[in-house]
């Protein structure tokens, strides 16, 4: 294994004093209620709002009401973008539009696409469907009013790191289950495939900083709640029958738990019959992107992300 850099450790001993699997319902409801601030210490952790970017706040239809979503649009760009929907992290249970500013940005902007990041229903509070079913709502909304948001939606791509991988997983089979829409890419980054727990690196990385078995296993029971996981909308690694999907990039790290869930969802996607790149990046820890300042992968594995992001929706870039 590739040694953990130093920086990254300490990240981990930071982020273990508020570890999930140590906070109560009530410590969890009220950090749900509090935006993440951007302040100059949130700033240098999980970037800051790019100024070549605009961004748009909005609603769009969840699958029990509105949902907030915000649109990030690239400077100097005319006419209609290919359109990404950015589903966030933090294990169906954390998380915020603010907290993905930067992500979501510089996504739009590398990728030069109009990226629509959205704010799902939270567990526990909302338990599994909850999340999926919002996100497939607000991707059947937004498609719909794309012109409204100056995008095309017949260049469509979903995204989503850890939780929101898990997401972006379940709305491509979603649409391909429930006639559309169509999605011409699925970018998967750490993403949970399997709630059964069953990866051999649950084990091996049990105690992996940023994220460990113990909150693996948390965010999955906040989130479940008991329910069947196995449940391809919960898990699709689990789903009978994996072909038609978009294509895909699965990217994972060495010192993650559910590494071998990306990895596992990868080769089936394969062996279905998706074209799939998968890339492992060594001795970085599970949700790497979402520390750009941080961790040392973070400009190779945007750089791919977005490059497959515009090769999948490249006439649409070509039109605009």
């Amino acid at each position: 294994m590739a040694e953990l850099d130093l920086r990254v450790r300490i990240l981990g001993r930071l982020l273990s004093r508020i570890a999930i699997a140590d906070q109560s319902l009530e410590q969890i409801r009220r950090s749900q209620e509090r935006p993440l601030p951007h302040t100059l210490l949130t700033d240098l952790l999980l970037g800051a709002p790019r100024k070549d970017v605009a961004t748009r706040d909005g609603s769009a239809a969840g699958a029990d009401g509105p949902v907030r979503v915000r649109a990030y649009r690239p400077g100097r760009t005319g006419g209609l973008l290919p359109l990404v929907l950015l589903f966030h992290g933090g294990g169906w249970t954390t998380g915020d539009l603010n907290a993905y500013d930067w992500l979501a940005g510089t996504i739009a902007a590398k990728a030069r696409s109009l990226v629509v990041s959205v704010a799902y229903r939270l567990a526990p509070a909302r338990r599994f469907p909850a999340a999926a079913e919002d996100c497939y709502a607000a991707l059947l909304d937004v498609a719909a009013r794309a012109a409204e948001w100056g995008a095309d939606p017949s260049h469509l791509a979903v995204v989503g790191d850890s939780a929101g991988g898990n997401l972006a997983a379940v709305v491509s089979l979603m649409a391909r289950d429930r006639s559309g829409p169509s999605i011409a890419f699925q970018g998967l980054l750490y993403p949970a495939t399997d709630l059964t727990a069953s990866s051999p690196s649950i084990d091996e990385n049990a105690h992996a900083p940023v994220l460990t078995k113990r909150d693996v296993l948390a965010f999955r029971d906040h989130y479940l709640g008991g329910q069947d996981p196995r449940n391809p909308y919960a898990s699709p690694l689990l789903a009978d029958d994996l072909s038609g999907l978009p294509p895909a990039l699965v990217q994972v790290a060495e010192h993650d738990p559910i590494r071998d869930d990306g990895l596992r969802y990868a080769a089936a996607l394969e062996a279905a019959g998706v074209a799939v790149r998968t890339t492992q990046y060594f001795g970085m820890p599970h949700g790497y992107l979402a520390f750009p300042h941080l961790c040392s992968a973070v400009p190779q594995a945007m750089g791919e992300l977005t490059a497959e992001l515009r090769a999948a929706l490249a006439p649409a870039s070509a039109a605009a």
